[in-house]
This record gives structure tokens, sequence and C-alpha cells, in this order.
């Protein structure tokens, strides 16, 4: 290989480097101002069984908030171990809340179908646009925030939880 040949290379290599890195940065999620949290709190949905729910009635909880679709795999994978940690951490204060993505005929179908101890709210795609407020910049599901009981933003989480993960994070508040 001449000189010329290995420079071009070694530059090949540095731009696709960077522009890898540029492209996974952007990717992530970012930890919003409370502003996103103030939305969520003030936003009153629809349950799977068409009642309205003020999220405001969980402030001052540790919040779960879960965004998924009935059509997202890893969201439906991780509900049955979502079911089990609302059970376990209720005692400490902590509320888990699915955000749909979806119609409502299909929360409410789903909700029929598998027993969902926590809430499930329909937002349909005004759920996407709220949890891009949260940093969910990708759009991806399942996108969960974790909030402490003060309002604060302390993790996002993109893609399937690990529980382990989510219970050491539970634990550090």
């Amino acid at each position: 290989m001449n000189r010329q040949t290995a420079l071009f290379v070694v530059i090949a290599v540095l731009f696709t480097a960077i522009g890898s890195y540029f492209g996974w940065k952007n990717l992530q999620p970012t930890i919003p101002a409370n502003a996103a949290v103030a939305t969520l709190l003030s936003k009153t949905l629809p349950d799977a069984q068409k009642q309205p729910q003020a999220l405001s009635q969980w402030q001052g909880k540790t919040l779960l908030v879960n965004f998924w679709a009935t059509w997202c795999p890893p969201c439906v994978a991780e509900m049955p171990e979502l079911v089990e940690l609302q059970a376990e951490q209720a005692k400490n204060n902590l509320q888990i809340i699915g955000i749909g993505i979806d119609s409502a005929a299909n929360i409410q179908q789903f909700s029929t179908k598998y027993k969902i101890t926590y809430p499930l709210l329909v937002d349909g795609l005004n759920g996407s646009e709220l949890s891009r407020q949260f940093g969910n910049q990708a759009g991806g599901l399942p996108f969960t925030v974790l909030i402490s009981a003060d309002g604060q933003v302390k993790k996002l989480y993109l893609g399937r939880l690990n529980m382990q993960e989510v219970r050491a994070d539970l634990q550090s508040l």
C-alpha cells in the first residue's frame, strides 16, 4: 500500500469513528428540565377502562413512567416484571404508570387479556411527544423515566428494562 492510500484509509477511519460517536450521542436520552415532569403531572388521561385519571394524583410518589405500545414486543415482555416490581415496591411509595402510545381499543383489549396491576393510560401519538420532552429524541420504545418523589428526573431508560439496574436505582433514591 502506498503512502497516499494509507493516509486516505486513516482519515476515512477517523471520520467514521467521529461520525459514529456523534450519531450514537444524539440517540442517547438526555435528562430534561423539570418542565417535562410538570407537563406529565398536569395531564389527565383515560385509563384502559376509559376513566379519566389525573396524573397529579401520584405527585409526591416515586414514579416509574413507562412509555409502551401493544405492538412493541420488548414493551410487552417487560410488563410481568413491572407488575412484580409494583407489588414489591408499593410499600416504598413507588408508582408505576404505563403510558400507551397506541389506540384506546388496543390498550383496553390488552388490559383485558393480561392482568396488569398498575395504571395503563392512553395517550396515543401525544405520548411520543411527551417522551421526547423527557429526552427520548430517538422515539424508541419502551422508554422509561424514573422520577423521584420530589419531582426530579433521576434516570432514563431506552429499551427493555434491566430490573436489577432499576432496583439498584430505586434503592439509591
